[in-house]
């Protein structure tokens, strides 16, 4: 409940921002136990029928770059992922700050240079198909962008909510 209290709390840039995380959390969410319907619609065909859905690899390949790349995001914005920040944690306060903010500048290059070079995969590919499914391949390079374009935004929030004396939302 504290933590539900807590973001009622927040601004509203960052309620925007955790509800855009949680709906990207939904939808890897889906695709999730859609890779897992398919999946079983494999085994189901393949030992069954004796007649293997071919295009349930093809699509179980876009389906896991989509949920990988948007919990990707969603990892930046919880601050979920491997960090090794027990070093920021030993310094003292000064130099802890420092290095919070290397931390959040280098995650910012890489956030941007995602979305730039995702976007370029994606109109470089948008042309092919991807085989067995008919879709064009730059659907597979899309996650890349947006999850750039996510991290970038979620990023640049968290730099401002250091800047001003604001921690992360706990829990």
């Amino acid at each position: 409940m504290q933590i539900a209290d807590e973001r009622q709390t927040r601004s509203p840039a960052f309620r925007a921002l955790d509800a855009l995380a949680r709906v990207c959390m939904a939808v890897a969410g889906a695709q999730l136990v859609t890779l897992i319907v398919i999946f079983g619609w494999l085994v189901w065909g393949r030992y069954v029928l004796n007649d293997t859905p071919t295009w349930v690899e093809q699509l179980a390949l876009v389906l896991v770059v989509w949920i990988t790349f948007l919990g990707g995001a969603v990892g930046v914005w919880t601050n979920a992922h491997l960090s090794v920040d027990f070093l920021r944690a030993a310094m003292p306060a000064p130099v802890g700050r420092v290095l919070h903010w290397l931390a959040l500048v280098g995650m910012l290059i890489f956030s941007l240079a995602l979305a730039v070079y995702g976007g370029q995969l994606m109109l470089d590919t948008w042309g092919r198909r991807i085989p067995m499914l008919g879709i064009a391949e730059g659907v597979r390079a899309m996650p890349m962008a947006i999850c750039g374009v996510l991290s970038t935004l979620f990023t640049l929030f968290q730099m401002s909510e250091l800047a001003q004396g604001r921690g992360p939302l706990q829990g």
